[in-house]
């Protein structure tokens, strides 16, 4: 049974009508129709351009937002039928955030002891003697030293900080640690070790961990599973070595063909350039979401939605939402794709 479970997600907001406009309310499709699991142990890489819908997922998963629609499943039970209070209770103590910029999750009116000490005394019944050698366990756990805790936020590095975030989550003895791009606001030199961080602690804890980012690398390094989301929907999910060594979707070779690489003078990777920003999620287009920017596109792509289906002749797990899957994913190696050097689909339609 996984760990975690949602079953056809959808998240939509109202958007407001301007001043003195005549149009109707638009509903804006943040996350729209998501299955998404999450098994005990597992860490998976949820990547996709921003506005894909990744942190409104991840704010769902923590409980901090109700779905418009669709089932959220926690070991098997469905978080909608659980009183509200009992509801707050469980996500809040079972799965964690750690955030982007670590600056800005703690306040600095508050001694780090007090603001890892907070969940803490919310969550766990403890003598004030015990809740401080908690935090000093934790504080060791993360790599810091016990005496920190008495002192402020504005004392200690950008990686230190994030130490403390982490340090902070596990106060609760959490079984899900969302991270939402934990490392992008860190010093490159301090990245490496707050991952290791993160993998020591995976291991030694059980830990299962949803690991949001826009850099690939990172996500490869960190994941078993990545998931791709584009406008709302994931297009395309599997083991890390089936999405990266087989990409079944043309979105998730064109992220992947940006990481940067210092290559060999005679190896050239295949590089995917898109042109123009994704659709609105107010008013998504027809058929594929992607293909008025894809470059493998044809006619039937404009009106059919293709579903999440597994990937022809690859692992059952491996799954992509492309009529195409089975096709694209023959790399073309040396080559720079742009949308505008392409035929167009009628061309390929003859």
């Amino acid at each position: 049974m996984p760990l975690l479970e949602l079953e056809s997600v959808r998240r939509f907001y109202t958007q407001r009508r301007a001043m003195f406009s005549h149009g109707s309310h638009g509903q804006v499709r943040a996350v729209d129709g998501v299955d998404f699991t999450v098994e005990q142990g597992e860490t998976v890489g949820l990547v996709g351009e921003s506005g894909c819908g990744k942190s409104t997922l991840a704010r769902i998963i923590c409980g901090l937002e109700d779905p418009t629609d669709g089932v959220v499943r926690w070991n098997g039970a469905a978080v909608a039928e659980m009183s509200r209070a009992d509801r707050k209770a469980l996500l809040h103590r079972e799965v964690q955030m750690v955030f982007q910029d670590p600056h800005a999750s703690l306040d600095p009116r508050r001694s780090v002891g007090q603001s890892i000490a907070e969940g803490i005394v919310t969550h766990r019944r403890m003598s004030a003697a015990k809740v401080e050698a908690r935090v000093g366990e934790l504080l060791t756990q993360v790599g810091l030293n016990p005496d920190h805790a008495h002192r402020y936020p504005h004392e200690f590095s950008g990686g230190q900080l994030q130490r403390i975030g982490i340090a902070r989550a596990l106060a609760v003895e959490p079984k899900l640690l969302v991270c939402d791009e934990p490392v992008s606001a860190l010093d490159i030199s301090v990245r490496a070790q707050v991952l290791n961080l993160l993998n020591r602690l995976k291991r030694e804890l059980g830990l299962s961990i949803i690991f949001i980012a826009h850099d690939l690398d990172v996500v490869q390094h960190m994941s078993d599973r990545i998931v791709t989301m584009y406008l709302g929907k994931i297009v395309e999910q599997g083991a890390c070595e089936d999405v990266y060594g087989a990409t079944a979707h043309p979105y998730t070779r064109a992220l992947l063909s940006a990481i940067p690489r210092k290559l060999a003078p005679d190896e050239r990777l295949e590089r995917v350039v898109l042109e123009g920003d994704p659709p609105s999620p107010i008013d998504p287009p027809s058929g594929c979401p992607f293909h008025t920017r894809c470059y493998a596109a044809i006619a039937r792509c404009a009106t059919d939605a293709p579903s999440l289906d597994a990937v022809p002749g690859g692992s059952p797990t491996h799954r992509a939402a492309c009529h195409l899957s089975g096709d694209v994913t023959h790399s073309r190696v040396g080559q720079v794709i742009q949308l505008s050097s392409l035929p167009t689909t009628s061309e390929r339609n003859n």
